[in-house]
């Protein structure tokens, strides 16, 4: 067989499939991006078990308008700059695949603004590729929105589980971050009403989301 360099549409969807198996996965990747921002307040949605939409939203830094269209750029952070800072990381994230991943199979819109801009900036792709940017109103942080995972991507959607299925992945994902940081409030929705609020300070609190997540009486 011939060897070929394969057209970056495929590349960059054959590359999604390294970080993207799921929407779980979209979830992890998005949740630790706001934590990396310093999010104090995190909210996360689904629909269909996410692969109708997922959004997270959250108050932390936003991104200035300059670097919006960077962010969905291959190989582009902010966590280093050389080799040498590997051993330095300490946030979640670091190796800027994530964004680019999850824009080139779904629908993807972005909203954000830091505090020292004046308006908010949103960008839209569908498949990786810019459909529009343009100024945009918005309190503060950043939303990100995700439509219709793997919807160019047939022969990934397929393998998806029932709605039901991916929804308890996500909230076991959702969970683990729940429990692991007790400094920030985040709120996870997958129906008409939120699954479990954990509020930061409180006393026992990892006992206590326990009791929220698990949905039993604390003691």
């Amino acid at each position: 067989m011939t060897i070929r360099i394969l057209p970056p549409d495929v590349a960059a969807k054959i590359a999604a499939g390294e970080v993207v198996e799921r929407p779980a996965s979209v979830v992890k990747e998005l949740v630790e991006n706001a934590i990396d921002a310093g999010a104090k307040t995190i909210r996360v949605e689904i629909q269909g078990g996410g692969k109708r939409l997922i959004q997270v939203l959250d108050d932390g830094g936003g991104i200035p308008t300059e670097e919006i269209p960077l962010a969905f750029a291959r190989h582009a952070t902010s966590k280093l700059v050389s080799v040498d800072d590997l051993s330095r990381v300490t946030t979640l994230g670091f190796r800027g695949e994530a964004l680019a991943s999850v824009a080139a199979v779904s629908q993807l819109t972005l909203l954000s603004r830091p505090a020292a801009q004046p308006a908010a900036t949103r960008i839209r792709l569908e498949g990786g590729q810019q459909v529009s940017l343009g100024a945009a109103g918005s309190p503060g942080g950043t939303i990100i929105t995700v439509e219709n995972l793997f919807y160019n991507v047939p022969a990934r959607l397929k393998f998806l589980k029932a709605d039901a299925t991916e929804a308890a992945h996500i909230h076991r994902i959702v969970s683990h971050y729940a429990l692991a940081i007790p400094t920030f409030v985040l709120l996870y929705k997958a129906t008409s009403a939120p699954l479990f609020k954990p509020m930061a300070g409180v006393i026992c609190l990892t006992r206590w989301r326990l009791c929220l997540i698990w949905k039993r009486p604390g003691r």
